[in-house]
Order: C-alpha cells, then structure tokens, then sequence
C-alpha cells in the first residue's frame, strides 16, 4: 500500500529503476499467492448446510407417541395412527372418522423411536397433505405472503456471536425446518462459501443502508429477519437454557422474547426445532399487523439518511408538535379565565332590578341556586324573576362552577315564595329563612 505524499525515485538512472522493478515484482506476486491463499482459508472449512425443499403441505413436528400391539408392526401402527390425531387435534382440525384423518396423510417423520417386541416409543412428525386438508381446516385459499425477507440465525453460546462461520444446530434448525405452509417467504442462504462472509453477526449491528443494499441484492431479498438463540449451559451435557430473541429490519429492531430450556444436550435439537416454529409465528402475527413491511429506505431509489440523523429528526419534529400542542392548550386555557372573570364582573355590576312602590307586605329572601356556568347563573336569575309575586332579584355571592346565592323580593310569605318557584319548575328545600333550588 502506497502513501500518497511520499514517492520513490531512482537516483541514478533508468538502471536503477530497472533493478526495482525486478526486485518488486516477486514480492507483489508474494502478497497476491498468500492473500488469495488466506482468503481460500477464510471461506474454507466444514460449514453450509442447504436448506429443505419447500412443500405448501402442513407439517407438525414433535408428536410424543407410547403404543403397544401384538407385534412390533402393530405397534408401530397404533402409534402412527396415534400420533396422526394428535397431530390434526393440534391445528384445531374438526372431528372426523379415522379413514377420513388417514387420506389425509400424507408422510410420517421419524424424528426419534425405540422398538420393542410389542411396544412403540416415539417422536414423530405428521405431514398433511394441504389441499385434502384445506376442505375442513378452511384453508384451502391462498394466504398473502411477505416479501422476500433474509434469515440471519444467530447464536450466542460462551461469549461467541455465530451466523455461518461454522455449522451449528441453530442453522440447522432453521435449513430443516418446512417454511412452505408460511407466510413469510423466508430467503435461506446455505451459508457455504462467500455467504459466511457477506452475512455475520457484525452485519445485523450495522445501520448503513449502502451495507445492507448489497446484502439484499447479492441474496435477493428485500428486508431480514433476525432470530437470536442465546445458549447457556448449566453444566457440561445440560441442563441448557436458551434465550430467544425476535428483531427485524436493518435497525434490528425487537418483536418478541421467550425461554426454552433442553435437559440434556440430546434434547437440543428438539428444543431449537420448537423454537423455530415459535419464531415463525412471531413473525407471521408482525406480517398480519403490519409491521413486517419492508423499509423503504433500503429501496434503491430512495436518498440514503444517516439512521442516527432520522431518529433525532423524528424526535425534534416529535417535541415540536408537543410544544405546539402544549401552547395551544395554554392558550385556551388563558382564553376561558378571561372570558369567567368578565361575565363575574358583568353579573356583579348589574344593578339590583326592583320596581317602585313595593307595598309594606314585601319581603327580602335567601335563595341559593347551583351555578355551574354563566349561562346557568343567568338563566336561574331570568326564571325566578319572572315567577309570581317577585318584585325584585340579585345576586349576593357568585360562584361559577358551584353553589351561588340570590335575594329575592317578594311580595309574600316564604312558603308562597317556595310555592312560587315550584310552579316555575324547580325542586326546592325550604329553610329557617331561605331557599335552595335545583332543576
């Protein structure tokens, strides 16, 4: 590698530089031989498993079977007729005859068993054949399915972060798993060659649109989906306890966690194989609420922003409509103690209406009336005014929001008062000497 600033030159003659360039030219065919040789290292190695042929039909993984018969082969049987109900019982099939469940049928997995004379001890899978099936599950339409979305398994074990750098069960999981009868259309790299190389743990903390553009396009995917198994051994051969993890899209960002835990190391295999048909439903559920749409700013037509820069400028616009909202609220608040306290002084500086003459038999009363607005205040004052035998009304304490208080002239006793009002359409309580009304 050459520095720009600094240059070399033959001091004496072109013979000089003839005898550089020979001396030069064997250690650059040096460094060419060792670095392709360490590259060949780099991508070498026992790693790649291919994923498993899609098929649309149903399968159901991990039916637990313990039958017994007259012979080991009718033993079998019953297990396998045994483990196909079990099966359908577990994607709510509805009930039917046992000829009906068998067409249904359409392979039997081995996962693991143990044979005996007259006994049958299993774990299989069931595998439905999906459009016989379709009829009574009502499945037999095509659901919409996701794009193309990359699958980035990575395992956590000991402090070490692996995708492909070497063969793992959780690669494995997910290569044997059957993602037909999926909505999500998963891109499954073997993890041989290059792939090791262009899909690490690194890759899925990177923000850069331009990294992820190339990843996408050289696997043909649109967005990725990231399922993390963190493992952690108790003891040597088990218990095993593993952490998993959901997130998506070029920020990683999280869908959903959940524990597992495998007693010993022989029930690894069968605790990843669970966990990958968890993962497909947590991400299925993210496809229906639509989260799992891909990121526009992977779109090539799209200007690439700094992810950082996004965030702080959605939290700046986020703070400015907060601001915004937080004056206007202020503002209002403002606008209605202004209008409270003009109607209180317009109510407080009105004169007190009495008519002239009142005869001798007239009478000032307390009456207290419920306020909870200006237009309450006003409409309570024109109604008692206008009742019979009134001659005059105003208002002696005003509180708006609750109790408020009137002396009323009336030519009358205060029982014809309360008699008075009543026939206006209040309820009133009568007093020592005054009056509360209510409507």
């Amino acid at each position: 590698m050459s520095d720009s600033s600094h240059s070399t030159r033959p001091q004496r003659g072109t013979g000089s530089l003839r005898t550089m360039k020979r001396a030069v030219t064997p250690f650059l065919l040096g460094l060419t031989v060792l670095g392709g040789a360490a590259l060949v290292a780099q991508v070498g190695g026992d790693r790649g498993i291919a994923p498993v042929a899609s098929s649309s039909d149903i399968n159901v993984g991990g039916i637990e079977v313990d039958t017994s018969g007259e012979t080991a082969e009718e033993a079998r049987a019953a297990g396998w007729q045994e483990a196909a109900k079990l099966a359908w019982e577990r994607i709510d099939g509805p009930e039917i005859s046992d000829s009906q469940l068998e067409g249904l049928v359409s392979a039997i997995v081995v996962e693991r068993e143990r044979i005996g004379p007259k006994r049958y001890i299993a774990t299989v899978g069931v595998i439905f054949d999906r459009q016989r099936a379709g009829q009574y599950l009502g499945t037999g339409g095509q659901a919409e399915r996701s794009a193309p979305m990359l699958l980035v398994p990575v395992t956590i074990s000991g402090g070490v972060e692996t995708v492909y750098e070497m063969r793992n069960p959780w690669q494995r999981a997910w290569a044997e798993y059957q993602t037909g009868g999926s909505r999500i259309d998963y891109v499954r790299p073997s993890g041989a060659g290059g792939d090791s190389l262009l899909v690490t743990a690194g890759q899925v903390g990177r923000r850069s649109r331009t990294w992820w553009r190339t990843v996408l396009d050289q696997l043909g995917a649109s967005d990725v989906l990231v399922p993390i198994a963190q493992l952690r051994y108790r003891y040597p051969g088990g218990p095993i306890e593993g952490t998993f993890t959901a997130r998506y899209g070029p920020d990683s960002r999280f869908l959903e966690t959940f524990t597992m835990t495998a007693d010993t190391s022989a029930e690894l295999d069968a605790m990843l194989a669970k966990a990958v048909v968890r993962f497909d439903q947590i991400f299925q559920r993210a496809l229906a609420q639509g989260t799992l749409t891909p990121d526009p700013t992977l779109n090539l037509d799209t200007p690439e922003m700094d992810p950082a820069l996004q965030r702080l400028i959605e939290m700046g616009r986020q703070a400015g409509a907060q601001e915004r909202a937080a004056a206007a609220a202020e503002a209002q608040a403002r606008r209605a103690r202004a209008n409270a306290a003009a109607a209180r002084e317009a109510r407080e500086e009105a004169p007190t209406i009495t008519l002239p003459d009142l005869p001798a038999q007239t009478s000032s009363y307390t009456v207290q009336f419920s306020t909870p607005d200006a237009g309450a205040v006003d409409a309570s004052l024109a109604a008692v005014r206008s009742a019979a035998g009134v001659r005059g009304v105003s208002t002696t304490s005003l509180a708006l929001g609750g109790t408020s208080v009137m002396s009323v002239s009336f030519a009358g006793d205060l029982s014809e008062l309360a008699a008075a009002l009543r026939a206006r359409g209040f309820n009133v309580s009568q007093g020592a000497n005054s009056l509360s009304i209510s409507r």
